[in-house]
């Protein structure tokens, strides 16, 4: 798979580290400022790099688009890579709005393309057993996630000065950027909750620092704590009336699993050593394309869709406004 790359900030950094070693090759690149993304070409040995997005997007020596920028753009920019006929990788959280997410899913169906959100326990074989062991803990009664991680931003977002991160303008806060992990996680084993309820401590221009998401399921519970202006230990807990899973890891990073089914030995369920998940996630989404397995890939959309669903219902629940609402 040859990538064309949108954006040149950390992400990007990280998924041309990740793709190191692998069959999949960054050939092209589009960012607003040449002098800021011809380091990144020479070093990662990018071909092409363009300004004019319109141009980038009529190469043809790569296969799909990988968008890498702020959350606000994801919709815009993957819309008209989809328009121009490529197929798209975008960043986490796919879109602003629920109604932005539908529209692109809609979009790639009608043009017969391949469409993913870049979100890395989806693509995980570790999370995949967890799903499968799910029956051994009996009837799921509370599930706990918690996914805290002080903001190198935060400090200056204390002293007034908002960067993207914490720009509601821009689509940032930590229900979007870090709680949107956790929702994934449980969404992806579990479904379409019943209800969602979510619970901000917002900042002065009322983005959301951190928050805790309440989702009833029918029998069960689940909370989503996501912070950005604190930290702790993070991990996720399955409850059953038979046993617990254990999670001990960010649930971006699936691993150091334990099965703990009542009256037997602790179980570890990882199997397999995933030492960089993004690896996983695209060399994952390499194989579906090669494999034309479409099927896949539109279930992995409509659960996309039930986590903007999700995201849509918590922002309204608590009174938080993007500019994309509008």
């Amino acid at each position: 798979m040859k990538l064309g790359i949108v954006g040149n900030g950390g992400i990007v950094v990280s998924a041309l580290e990740s793709i190191k070693g692998t069959d999949i090759e960054a050939v092209a690149l589009w960012c607003r400022n040449r002098d800021k993304g011809m380091p990144l070409c020479e070093q990662y040995g990018i071909e092409t790099i363009y300004t004019d997005y319109d141009a980038f997007l009529q190469d043809r020596s790569y296969d799909v688009v990988y968008i890498g920028l702020i959350n606000s753009l994801h919709y815009e920019y993957t819309k008209k890579a989809l328009e121009a006929g490529r197929n798209v990788i975008c960043e986490k959280p796919f879109t602003s709005t629920y109604a932005e997410a539908n529209e692109l899913v809609s979009l790639a169906k009608e043009k017969d393309l391949y469409l993913f959100e870049a979100i890395m326990s989806r693509y995980s074989q570790n999370y995949a057993n967890i799903k499968k062991n799910l029956d051994r803990i009996g009837q799921i009664r509370l599930v706990q996630c918690n996914y805290s991680q002080y903001s190198r931003r935060y400090n200056t977002y204390k002293e007034g000065k908002v960067l993207p991160a914490f720009d509601p303008n821009l689509s940032g806060g930590a229900l979007y950027d870090i709680n949107v992990y956790n929702i994934h996680f449980v969404e992806g084993l579990l479904g379409k909750p019943e209800e969602v309820h979510y619970y901000a401590n917002k900042g002065f221009n009322g983005i959301d620092t951190s928050g805790i998401l309440l989702m009833r399921y029918p029998g069960f519970l689940v909370t989503c704590s996501g912070a950005k202006d604190s930290a702790s230990n993070n991990g996720m807990m399955i409850q059953g009336d038979g046993g617990f899973i254990h999670v001990d890891s960010r649930p971006g990073m699936i691993r150091n699993i334990t099965l703990y089914a009542n009256d037997k030995d602790p179980q570890k369920l990882d199997i397999a050593e995933d030492p960089n998940p993004m690896q996983t996630e695209f060399v994952t989404i390499a194989k579906v394309i090669a494999e034309e397995n479409t099927v896949q890939m539109h279930a992995w959309l409509e659960d996309t869709l039930t986590v903007m669903g999700v995201l849509q219902k918590a922002r309204d629940d608590a009174n938080i406004r993007f500019s994309a609402d509008k």
